[in-house]
C-alpha cells in the first residue's frame, strides 16, 4: 500500500491534497483494487475506469450532507476504499467482508444501496425533493454509465427531472461500454458527442452570434428561428437540454482538476445539470484496457498476465445453454435469440456471430426484450430471451400481460438461478419460482445438470406457450451429453431411486445432493426414495401423490426462498387432493435476504448441502421415533 494511501481515511483527506498528489495516489489506489480482485475476483474494469472520477468527486463534494449515488455500484470500489473502507478492502466479496455494491449498512457515505442499473437519476431525484421539502441545502450526484442510460428508467428520472427543475447533477460516465459493446441509438448518439467536431463547439460561441441578431418585431422572429436552428447544430448534449438539463462536457474523466472544475461548475448552477464525462473502462491495467468485456466481472486472475485462474474445466451451464441454442436454431429457422446487454455473460456470443440476423442485444432494457419477444412470437417466430433470473424480475408485468395472457411461444432462458454468490443480495437469483409460477400458462423447469438443461431447452422451444427454463450459475456436472435433443413429457418427473422411508423431492441442483443424501441414509438403515421434479408447474402429480402415500414423508429442496417456492407448490398439491397426515418438510431459503460469499459456503448455511440434508432428515425421523414410543408407554399407562 502507497504512503498516500495511508493517509486517506475518510472524504476529507482528499480536500488536503494537491493535484499532483491526486494523481499519485490514484495510481495508489489501482494498485490496490487490481492486487484484490485478483484474489477476490470482482468488478476490475469498471472501477479502475473511475478512480480519477472519484477523486474528482471527492475534491469537490464534502460527504455528508453531500450525496454521492453510484448507478450499479459496480464501479465503486475507489469510494469504498476512500471512504473508510481500506482496511477492510481485502474482504471485498467475502462472506462477513465488505460488499462489492453499495450499501448503506457498510458506510454513511453509501447513500442508497445498489446492485441493478439505472435506478440512480430516480433515487437521486427523489433524494433532492426530500432536500427541498425538509429545507436542506446539500448537494446530490448520480454517477451514471452510458450502458445504464440505454435502461428505460433512466429516461423516465431525467424526463421527471427536468420538468421538476429540481437542484440535481447527473454525471454521465462515457466509456463506451455496459458489460459489453453498447447498442442502440443512445449510444450512436454519445459516439457523436465524443468524436464529431461540430458536437465540441461550446455555448459560448453560439451565445456571442446570437449578441450579433439585431433586434427588432421581423428581425427577431428570424433570430429566435435562427437561434433554435443554431442550437441543434453547434451545441452539444442538445437531447439533455431539451428535457431541462444544463449540458457541460465532454470532459477527460482521466484529468482529476478538469473533472473537479467542471463538477464545480455544476456545483454553483441552479436546476438539473448533467456532466459528460470520457473514461476508458479498465484504465491503468493493460489486459483490463484491452479486454473490458472479460474483466468486467472476473474471477481471481494472476495479476502479472491477466490470465484468469480456473476453478473447474467443466463446461458451465451457461455454456451448454449456448451451445444448445446454435444446434436448435440451425434445425429450426424460427428460433431466435433476445438479450439485455448480456450476450457473453448468457452465452450467446457464438449464437451472434452464427446467426447474426437472429440474434438482438436490446441494451439494459429488460421490459422492452420480453415485449419485443412477444411481438416476434406473434409474428411466427420463436424467441428465446436469455436473461439472468436477478433482473427478469424488471420485466414482471410484461411476462404476465404481453406473453402469458396471450399465450405467446416465448422461452424464457432464467440464467444465474439459485445462489450466484459473492455479488451477494442484490444478484441471487432467488425469487424466480414465486414470480412466474402464478401466472397462467406459464411451464417453469428446472434441470438437475447440464445434459437435461439441452433437454429442456428444446422441449420448451417445441411447446407451444410460454415456457421458463432456470439454471444455475457456473460449472455443470461434468456429466455426458446426449448427442440427439429430446423432448420431455409436459409435467413428468424422474424417479432417480425408490424408497419406503422418505422421499426426498428436488427441483433443480438439489437434485444431486439429494442423491448423496439418499446413499448416506442408506447406511443408517433410512430407505429414501429421490424424485427429480424437473418441472414447478405442471407438478408431476401422480408421482408426487404416489410417493406421498407410499412414504408418508416428504422433504422437498430447492435452491430458492420458501415462500412461494417449489415446496409451497407441493404442499398446495397436497391440500387440494385432500392428503391428510403427510409429514411435508421444505427446505430452502428462509425469509431473508442471501448476502455474497461462496456458492459453496452459503448452500452449507443454508441446510442446502448433502449433509446437511441427511441431519435433518435422520433428526425429523428420530424425532417421530421418540414420539411413538413415548405414545406407546402412555397408552400403556
Amino acid at each position: 500500500m502507497g504512503d498516500l494511501l495511508k493517509q486517506i481515511n475518510s472524504p476529507d483527506d482528499i480536500h488536503t491534497l494537491s493535484y499532483p498528489q491526486l494523481n499519485e495516489l490514484a495510481g495508489e489506489i489501482r494498485r490496490l483494487i487490481i492486487e484484490t480482485v485478483a484474489k477476490n475476483g470482482g468488478h476490475l474494469a469498471p472501477s479502475l475506469g473511475v478512480v480519477e472520477l472519484t477523486l474528482g468527486l471527492y475534491k469537490t463534494f464534502h460527504t455528508p450532507p453531500d450525496k454521492i449515488l453510484w448507478d450499479v455500484g459496480h464501479q465503486s470500489y475507489a469510494h469504498k476504499i476512500i471512504t473508510g473502507r481500506r482496511e477492510k478492502f481485502s474482504t471485498l466479496r467475502q462472506l462477513g467482508g465488505i460488499s462489492g455494491f453499495l450499501r448503506p449498512a457498510e458506510s454513511i457515505h453509501d447513500v442508497f444501496r445498489t446492485g441493478h442499473s439505472s435506478t440512480s437519476i430516480s433515487a437521486a431525484l427523489g433524494m433532492a425533493v426530500a432536500r427541498d421539502l425538509s429545507g436542506e441545502k446539500y448537494k446530490i450526484a448520480a454517477v451514471i454509465g452510458d450502458g445504464a442510460m440505454t435502461g428505460g428508467m433512466a429516461f423516465e428520472a431525467l424526463n421527471n427531472a427536468g420538468h421538476l427543475k429540481k437542484d440535481l447533477i447527473v454525471i454521465l460516465n462515457d466509456n463506451e461500454m455496459s458489460i459489453a459493446q453498447n447498442v442502440g441509438a443512445m449510444s450512436g448518439y454519445l459516439a457523436r458527442l465524443r468524436t464529431d467536431p461540430m458536437y465540441t463547439r461550446g455555448k459560448e460561441e453560439l451565445e456571442q452570434l446570437m449578441r450579433k441578431i439585431p433586434v427588432g418585431s421581423a428581425l427577431l422572429r428570424l433570430g429566435l428561428r435562427l437561434r433554435d436552428s443554431l442550437k441543434y447544430l453547434v451545441v452539444p448534449g442538445m437531447i439533455f437540454e431539451e428535457m431541462g438539463f444544463i449540458y457541460l462536457g465532454p470532459v477527460d474523466g482521466h484529468d482529476i482538476k478538469q473533472v473537479a472544475g467542471v463538477l464545480q461548475r455544476a456545483k454553483n448552477m441552479k436546476g438539473p445539470v448533467l456532466v459528460h464525462v470520457l473514461t476508458k473502462k479498465g484504465r491503468g491495467y493493460k489486459p483490463a484496457e484491452n479486454n473490458p468485456g472479460r474483466f468486467h466481472g472476473v474471477g481471481p486472475f494472476d495479476p502479472v498476465s491477466g490470465k484468469v485462474i480456473k476453478n473447474s474445466n467443466i463446461p458451465s451451464y451457461t455454456d451448454i445453454f449456448g451451445r444448445t441454442m446454435i444446434k436448435l436454431a440451425h434445425r429450426n429457422e424460427s428460433v431466435v435469440a433476445i438479450t439485455a446487454a448480456m450476450t457473453s455473460g448468457t452465452g450467446l456470443t457464438n449464437f451472434a456471430r452464427l446467426y447474426p440476423k437472429r440474434f438482438f442485444d436490446v441494451g439494459i432494457a429488460e421490459q422492452h426484450a420480453v415485449t419485443m419477444a412477444a411481438g416476434m412470437a406473434a409474428g411466427g417466430y420463436h424467441p428465446v430471451v436469455a436473461i439472468y433470473s436477478t433482473f427478469l424480475q424488471r420485466a414482471y408485468d410484461q411476462i404476465l400481460h404481453d406473453v402469458c395472457l396471450q399465450k405467446l411461444p416465448v422461452t424464457f432462458a432464467i440464467d444465474r438461478a439459485g445462489i450466484v454468490g459473492e455479488d451477494g443480495s442484490t444478484h441471487n437469483g432467488l425469487f424466480d419460482f414465486a414470480y412466474l409460477r402464478p401466472i397462467p400458462n406459464m411451464v417453469i423447469m428446472a434441470p438437475k445438470d447440464e445434459n437435461e438443461l439441452q433437454h429442456m431447452l428444446a422441449t420448451a422451444i417445441k411447446h407451444p406457450g410460454p415456457a421458463a427454463l432456470r439454471y444455475p450459475r457456473g460449472a455443470g456436472a461434468g456429466c455426458t451429453l446426449d448427442e440427439n435433443l429430446m423432448k420431455i413429457p409436459l409435467g413428468r418427473a424422474e424417479v432417480l431411486r425408490k424408497g419406503s422411508n422418505v422421499t426426498l423431492l428436488a427441483i433443480g441442483n438439489t437434485v444431486r445432493p439429494a442423491v448423496e443424501a439418499a446413499v448416506a441414509l442408506k447406511e443408517r438403515g433410512i430407505s429414501a426414495a429421490v424424485i427429480n421434479a424437473r418441472f414447478v408447474k405442471p407438478l408431476d402429480e401422480e408421482c408426487i401423490l404416489y410417493y406421498a402415500k407410499h412414504t408418508n414423508m416428504l422433504f422437498t429442496l430447492e435452491e430458492h426462498v420458501l415462500q412461494g417456492g417449489f415446496g409451497g407448490a407441493v404442499l398446495e398439491l397436497l391440500s387440494a387432493r385432500g392428503l391428510k397426515g403427510i409429514r411435508v418438510h421444505c427446505l430452502g431459503i428462509p425469509d431473508v435476504f442471501v448476502e455474497h460469499g461462496s456458492p459453496a459456503m452459503l448452500r452449507d448455511r443454508y441446510g442446502l448441502t448433502a449433509k446437511h440434508i441427511v441431519k435433518t432428515v435422520a433428526s425429523k425421523i428420530l424425532h417421530i421415533n421418540r414420539s411413538k414410543r413415548l405414545k406407546i408407554v402412555s397408552d400403556n399407562k
